[in-house]
């Protein structure tokens, strides 16, 4: 796939910069499409139904273009990224979004680049300077912060469940950026999604509800945005943005994902997002980019 691209007249750091900006831009739309999809669908079943559409087609893909199976090595780092991106994240904010607005829970997604960074470093054995953890540290109690500010007894369950969620994302960005290097970027959650079939597959059948009349046309289109772009088009231009123009210049990307959400949750879903949530949203940026900026 890779060998097709739509920008394959400019040097290969630029179509990583543009994949990646692609592939945030994508992620962007995944929490508000969410949080209109578990309005009226079960969220663990909207967990695996999506996995499974996105698997299928993955599948197709793998034997369209005659890929190798990974190596013996590979299959661990794979079953982590199906653990973190393809059935955690979408799970955890799933159930944390009964509980928040998607605008709420965006200004947690601030926290997603410093927690691959983390992980980033703890998989590839970094030692970043003491500057780093400082700002790791602040970006984490603004944001709880802000939790609390806003009410914490309110909703913990769901602030707890975003908070998990960005960690078993964290993990699953690094493990599958690092794989990417060997197995290629699209392959990556290829291989991931077909690694998770054999669950979610049979799960989606066993959760889906007894009839499937009277669903809106918007819960049906927010299943098919998770399904086809946040489970897997997203990732095809991440992973190639992350290959070709380095994980640790095209990863700061991410920084841009909560101004794109949070203005689609106002534009889509006509949620309140407050001076004071764009406030921390921007901190906690900041933070990231300063832990960014230590990391090595």
């Amino acid at each position: 796939m890779e060998r097709t691209s739509p920008f394959s007249t400019l040097d290969t750091r630029t179509q990583g910069w543009i994949n990646g900006f692609i592939g945030v831009v994508i992620f962007s739309g995944s929490l508000p499409a969410t949080r209109l999809a578990v309005m009226e669908f079960d969220p663990v079943f909207l967990t695996m139904i999506r996995a499974a559409i996105a698997a299928s087609l993955g599948l197709c893909l793998l034997g369209l273009f005659k890929e190798k199976r990974p190596a013996r090595d590979q299959w661990m780092p794979l079953a982590i990224v199906a653990l973190g991106v393809v059935i955690g994240f979408p799970l955890l904010t799933a159930l944390a979004l009964q509980y928040v607005t998607s605008a709420h829970s965006i200004v947690f997604i601030g926290l997603l680049p410093l927690a691959t960074a983390v992980f980033g470093v703890l998989r590839g054995g970094e030692r970043p300077r003491p500057v780093f953890w400082l700002f790791s540290i602040l970006g984490s109690v603004l944001v709880m912060g802000y939790a609390v500010a806003q009410g914490l007894t309110a909703a913990p369950a769901g602030d707890l469940l975003m908070l998990l969620a960005v960690l078993v994302c964290g993990l699953g960005y690094a493990e599958g950026a690092t794989l990417s290097r060997s197995l290629g970027g699209w392959q990556v959650i290829c291989w991931a999604l077909v690694v998770a079939m054999p669950v979610v597959l049979p799960l989606s059948l066993l959760l889906a509800p007894p009839s499937l009349r009277g669903i809106s046309l918007s819960a049906w289109l927010s299943l098919g945005y998770v399904a086809l772009f946040s489970m897997l088009i997203g990732f095809v231009f991440w992973y190639r943005g992350l290959a070709q123009g380095g994980i640790a210049a095209v990863g700061q990307l991410q920084l841009l994902q909560p101004f794109f959400g949070l203005a689609l949750a106002a534009g889509l879903l006509h949620e309140q997002v407050s001076l004071g949530m764009v406030l921390v949203t921007v901190a906690v940026i900041g933070c990231v980019a300063g832990a960014k900026k230590f990391a090595r």
